[in-house]
């Protein structure tokens, strides 16, 4: 991130591509991963797949920070990855029950979404990327337990895929939403 105008990082076109490039081969590996996440030997191919092509999206956003941005990222990740893990579990085995933060969520990423889409066409500076970041991490967390809840009651044996990538997907999506509070607090 070397230029900055206004707070809002310049990432320059070739960064850009990358993203896009790497979201358009993640869409390609999911939807026939969800199509054969019953299908034994495909499924874990797919996974494999989808696991790669999602790491290059984490990598790309984890090059645009300082490397000591990136280990604090991950260890608050890993912080709070562990803490809600290990209290869903406990909520769960007393009987707790969070299938009604489902519809709270899934609003609430539209709505991140909608913003996002907001930041790419009218940057509003690096305090709105702090809020963005610390409302998507609120979001993620609560997918965090959410999934976590849905693993332990609802999801079969055979369903083991898609409940790996829900929490696959909630895991980095807090990794990047800690990554951009911090990045963007530095930056300041």
């Amino acid at each position: 991130m070397d230029g900055h105008r206004s707070g809002v990082p310049d990432y320059g076109p070739l960064h850009i591509c990358a993203h896009c490039l790497t979201w358009v081969s993640v869409s390609a590996v999911m939807c026939p991963l969800y199509v054969y996440h019953q299908s034994h030997p495909v499924n874990l191919i797919l996974l494999g797949l989808f696991t790669v092509t999602m790491s290059l999206s984490v990598g790309i956003s984890s090059s645009m920070a300082p490397a000591p941005i990136v280990l604090e990222a991950l260890l608050l990740t890993t912080l709070v990855v562990v803490a809600l893990t290990g209290y869903t579990y406990w909520a769960a085995k007393r009987g707790m029950d969070f299938n009604f933060l489902g519809p709270m969520l899934f609003t609430s990423l539209l709505v991140l979404i909608g913003f996002g889409f907001m930041q790419i066409f009218f940057p509003l500076g690096s305090m709105s990327q702090t809020i963005y970041g610390g409302l998507s991490a609120l979001v993620f967390s609560g997918y965090l337990v959410y999934d976590t809840d849905q693993l332990i009651k609802r999801y079969t044996y055979d369903q083991f895929i898609l409940a790996s990538v829900a929490l696959y997907l909630d895991i980095l999506n807090l990794f990047i939403a800690i990554l951009q509070i911090l990045n963007s607090s530095r930056s300041e």
